[in-house]
């Protein structure tokens, strides 16, 4: 049987992975991360993801509660992915209202890999950041997406995996005040000083919202976000 008292998070690095795996710590006795290599060309969040770790392995009680880290080398989706998150172009809108920044695929990838090892390290929860409210559009970041794929993962492994999806129903600024919320200035300030989420891969001077170009589509979200949860939290 599944260990109920344990979850896989899936952890980029940025502010939503990090918000989540807050949100796992303080519902779970055991929880791991999972990242992956899809050859992005924002790949410094691979580097940050190490950092905001370490801050939170200093933080009870969630240090005694952090465990494994597991890094999937992911190349080949880069490699088959023409987009503005695997090649360097201008983010764009496409003909089909899709932006360019959408991968084909990566979510549904992402969960199935972190599932296969949650089967190995006999995980029952895996969560994840996907959202429908503040995004882009990506179909894989949608709820029914995210609830079929639960069903065909526990269907094609026999098991009962149960996906979450804390930050489905919110945006930008909720998620800032759900951060709030599980780890107080604290954690607000290990999303502000340490997380990645520019495309951009910018870490020049550091902005109230954090670091970033400020422009690019994940720039504006955070942006927006952050300064309307600041205005009401004040």
């Amino acid at each position: 049987m599944e260990d109920s008292r344990s979850a896989l998070v899936l952890f980029s690095g940025g502010q939503d992975s990090t918000t989540c795996l807050a949100w796992a710590l303080e519902r779970f006795q055991h929880v791991e991360t999972v990242a992956f290599d899809y050859r992005q060309r924002h790949r410094i969040e691979l580097d940050q993801r190490l950092v905001v770790l370490d801050e939170l392995r200093r933080a009870p009680p969630w240090a005694d509660r952090l465990g494994e880290d597991h890094l999937v080398d992911m190349a080949v989706l880069g490699q088959i992915s023409e987009t503005s998150l695997t090649r360097d172009v201008a983010f764009a809108m496409e003909k089909d209202g899709l932006p360019n920044t959408f991968v084909p695929g990566r979510n549904l990838l992402f969960f199935t890999f972190a599932a296969t090892i949650a089967w190995r390290r006999n995980i029952r929860h895996l969560v994840g950041g996907m959202c429908e409210t503040d995004y882009s559009g990506y179909p894989d970041c949608r709820d029914n997406t995210v609830k079929a794929l639960q069903v065909a993962l526990n269907l094609g492994m026999d098991k009962s995996f149960v996906l979450h999806t804390p930050l489905m129903w919110l945006d930008k600024a909720e998620t800032w005040a759900l951060a709030h919320e599980l780890g107080g200035q604290t954690l607000v300030g290990t999303i502000l000083e340490h997380t990645h989420t520019c495309y951009q891969s910018e870490r020049g001077p550091r902005h109230p919202w954090g670091y970033g170009c400020g422009e690019c589509p994940a720039c504006s979200l955070r942006k927006r976000g952050y300064e309307t949860w600041a205005k009401h939290a004040a």
